[in-house]
């Protein structure tokens, strides 16, 4: 989301003033003013619980830390070093244990503008190869199990490539950055229809309607707080998943799904942040609500300044 959202609000809002908050004209700007060296720790946790009707089929619940480092900068633009360890689950299945390791000890290499608003993952090769090879002992690890090998390959074409490195292994950061590069009215809803990535097929992107809207100023602070919904067209979603979900079956050799037991699919998220004055992120919630084949799917991010 954020790559092409900043572009627009840029485009439409930013302004060359250099306080982030004008209580003149009830206005917050959302800039990042770092210096090389500047460091904060985060913790981030991701919960995803799964509903069917008022019953819990699931509640998994991982934790893990992050230290972001801005180690360079340009006229127009930063290098961010996100450092992730000390991952932690409450699950007890082995392979979703060892699924949740995989980022443990990465470094991903995050290039903004000079606001602020996310343009790449630099190091994509790195972070590509490290995670084949954290992926690559796993198989290992499970090689006894039938079909595991082929589910394995699956994931591992997730992050093969910069365009599936930046639109599935980066989602924390995705976040983090979501309103960077705008300036935003308090009280005023922007709505507009926007791209997002699609993990299934980075060709065919998902259009989606966006809403956001400024709701808090606290100068005394120096912080202000963001808030936004984004909802998936729900046709594409649908059509999407049921090809992906045929695709697995016909990999694990079981019996693929018919399209009625799919149902109508839908997914909003929605993102709520507190941001200090210096583009710090203080802290921030999104939830993403999926609902597909009579469950309810919630998973549930939030990053805290340690």
């Amino acid at each position: 989301m954020n790559k092409i959202f900043t572009a627009i609000i840029i485009s439409l809002f930013i302004s060359n003033a250099f306080g982030q908050i004008n209580m003149k004209d009830s206005t917050a700007q959302v800039v990042g003013y770092w210096n090389i060296g500047d460091k904060e720790s985060y913790n981030i946790s991701l919960q995803k619980i799964k509903l069917r009707e008022t019953d819990t089929i699931s509640n998994e619940l991982m934790t893990y830390n992050v230290d972001v480092t801005v180690i360079d900068s340009t006229a127009n633009s930063y290098s961010i070093e996100w450092f992730y360890h000390n991952y932690k689950t409450n699950s007890t299945n082995e392979i979703v244990k060892k699924v949740t390791s995989l980022s443990d000890d990465l470094k991903v290499i995050i290039e903004t503008d000079e606001y602020g608003a996310i343009k790449s993952v630099k190091n994509w090769e790195e972070v590509s190869a490290y995670l084949k090879k954290s992926i690559g002992q796993i198989k290992t690890d499970f090689k006894d199990i039938p079909n595991m090998n082929k589910l394995f390959q699956q994931i591992e074409g997730m992050y093969s490539s910069k365009a599936a490195i930046e639109s599935a292994a980066i989602q924390d950061a995705q976040q983090f950055y979501t309103f960077h590069g705008g300036k935003y009215l308090l009280g005023e809803n922007l709505e507009f229809s926007l791209q997002v990535p699609n993990m299934y097929n980075q060709k065919a992107p998902f259009d989606s309607k966006v809403t956001l809207y400024l709701d808090e100023l606290n100068p005394d602070d120096d912080n202000f707080i963001i808030r936004s919904s984004q909802e998936v067209d729900s046709d594409q979603l649908t059509n999407t998943t049921f090809e992906y979900l045929k695709k697995m079956a016909k990999t694990m050799k079981t019996k693929g799904p018919k399209k009625e037991e799919i149902g109508q699919l839908t997914n909003i998220t929605t993102t709520d942040s507190r941001i200090h004055g210096t583009g710090w992120l203080i802290y921030s919630i999104q939830t993403k609500t999926v609902n597909t084949m009579g469950a309810t799917n919630i998973e549930e991010r939030i990053i805290e300044i340690q």
